[in-house]
This record gives C-alpha cells, sequence and structure tokens, in this order.
C-alpha cells in the first residue's frame, strides 16, 4: 500500500507542478519515447541475467506491494513454537520430537502456530537443526557455523533481486538519454521545418530524457531499497532461531533460551518480556 501512496505522491508533485507551471499535461505523451526507454530496459534486463535471477526476480516483486508479515504477532508464534519444543526436549528427551521434526505438518505442536507452519523454509530451517540436535553427533560449536553460513546464503540468495531491480533502475537514465539523442536526430533531419513545429520535435525529444530519471529515481531504484528492506526482516528471524537453538544446546533452560532469541528482535517488533510469557501461557492451554 505505501508504494502505491507513494508512486501517487511522486506523479502528483512532477505532473501537478508542470501544470501549475503552465505547462501541457499531453505534451508529457510520447509512447514512442516510453517504448525505446522501457523495450530497452526490458532487453537489457534479459541480457544482464540468468533466468534464476530473472525468475526470482519475478517471484520477488508481487511482495512489494504487500505490507510486512513480519510484525509482533508473527514473532510471538516463532518464540511460543520454539519454547514449546525445547520445553518438550526438556521433560521427555530429545528423541520425543523426532515425529514433530520428520512430519512437522502432522505434528500438533506445530499444528498450533499455521504462521510458522506455512512458511516452508522457515519450518525447514527449524527442523533440520532439531533434526541435527537428535542425531547428537554435533556440538554447538558446529551447529553454529553451519546456520551461520546458511543464513548468508539465504542472504545472497535475497539480495539478487535487489541487485537486478538496482541496476535496471540504474540504467534507465541512459536509456531515456538514448530516447532523447533519438528525438534530437529526428529533429535534425526535419530542420526544414518551420520553428514552431522544430520546437515541439525538440520538446518531445527531451521527454525522453525525463521520463528516463523519473522511472529511475522515482519509481524503479525505491522498490531496491524495499527489497533489502524486507530482506533484512526475514533474515532476522533466521537469527532468533539459532540464537534459541544454541542457547538450549548450552544448557540454558527452555524459558531463558528464547529470552535469548526475544532479544535479537528489532525493537519496533519485539515483543516484551510479559507479552511473550503471557502468549506462552496461552498456547500450552489450546
Amino acid at each position: 500500500m505505501l508504494v502505491i501512496i507513494g508512486y501517487v505522491v511522486v506523479m502528483a508533485s512532477v505532473f501537478g507542478g508542470f501544470a501549475m507551471a503552465g505547462g501541457h499535461l499531453a505534451a508529457l505523451w510520447q509512447p514512442l519515447e516510453v517504448l525505446m526507454i522501457a523495450g530497452a530496459a526490458v532487453g537489457a534486463f534479459f541480457v544482464g541475467n540468468d533466468m534464476k535471477s530473472i525468475k526470482a526476480t519475478a517471484k520477488a516483486i508481487p511482495s512489494l506491494f504487500k505490507g510486512s508479515r513480519y510484525n509482533k504477532t508473527l514473532y510471538l508464534e516463532l518464540m511460543s513454537l520454539l519454547s514449546e519444543i525445547l520445553t518438550k526436549v526438556r521433560k521427555e528427551g530429545l528423541m520425543s520430537i523426532e515425529g514433530d521434526v520428520d512430519a512437522p505438518e502432522e505434528s500438533a505442536i506445530f499444528g498450533k502456530y499455521p504462521g510458522i507452519l506455512h512458511d516452508h523454509h522457515m519450518i525447514e530451517f527449524i527442523t533440520d537443526y532439531l533434526r541435527l540436535m537428535v542425531s547428537g553427533n554435533m556440538d554447538a560449536f558446529q551447529i553454529e557455523n553451519l546456520m551461520d553460513n546458511e543464513i548468508e546464503t539465504h542472504h545472497h540468495e535475497g539480495e539478487v533481486p535487489a541487485h537486478c531491480i538496482a541496476k535496471l533502475g540504474d540504467g534507465l537514465p541512459a536509456f531515456g538519454i538514448v530516447a532523447a539523442v533519438m528525438g534530437v536526430v529526428h529533429t535534425m533531419e526535419s530542420v526544414g521545418l518551420p520553428p514552431a513545429e522544430l520546437g515541439i520535435l525538440i520538446a518531445h525529444a527531451l521527454v525522453g530524457t525525463f521520463l528516463g530519471i523519473l522511472l529511475a529515481y522515482g519509481f524503479i531504484g525505491p522498490l531496491s531499497g524495499l527489497l533489502e528492506q524486507k530482506l533484512t526482516e526475514s533474515t532476522k528471524m533466521y537469527q532468533c532461531v539459532k540464537v534459541t537453538l544454541l542457547a538450549s544446546l548450552n544448557g540454558y533452560a527452555p524459558a531463558l533460551a528464547v529470552e535469548f532469541g526475544r532479544k535479537v528482535l528489532f525493537s519496533t517488533e519485539r515483543p516484551s518480556f510479559k507479552e511473550l510469557e503471557e502468549h506462552i501461557k496461552q498456547a500450552k492451554t489450546k
């Protein structure tokens, strides 16, 4: 929603200011300039990226127009889930969660937390490391190193769409200049026309530069920054799981291990100690 609002503000400011200055908005409507700029940008995007990057970018774009799912409610679900699993391990031993880990979609514990259960990547991350804990053949240092490597891989994969869109935005001003130069060439070959008609052709040519810069910094460029923000939010969730499980491996009680994970979260989404405690108690009664 904020993206749409931002776009409306950009257009209202730019085109509204132009109209208030006495400009004619119809003069800015140049479909051929748009064709040259957008077509060249899309073509260059396909040239500069492999199919995996293109698919990742296409998949990421719809998420830009949705609000963040990483809020206090989701984190309360995550930490309540971890608390319940670690409490079961504490009381019944690591082997007691083997069934939950092997088939989380059939687990009574995971079933209480649909917000987490529907996140395939997060469920895979949690169950993979719980499975390693059940095996008992790795110490906390080895698991921490493996977690760091997986989180780093997740972050690098998430950066691909952001980098692709950033490069696309960086190229738009240059394609705007290309369109403008083409317009100037057309004007020069029409030098025999009356001055009034030549002025119109020059104005059309300059629209290309205007559109390239506007699209780059008003529309495409900001999307790259938004993708990076969303990536940082998703990575924080993995870090919360990592810190919680490592604290448990190092012998801390479930309540204290979950508190370690709570402290990792951003202050804007981090639930208070009391909120988390109450949520865990409510989850146990389900």
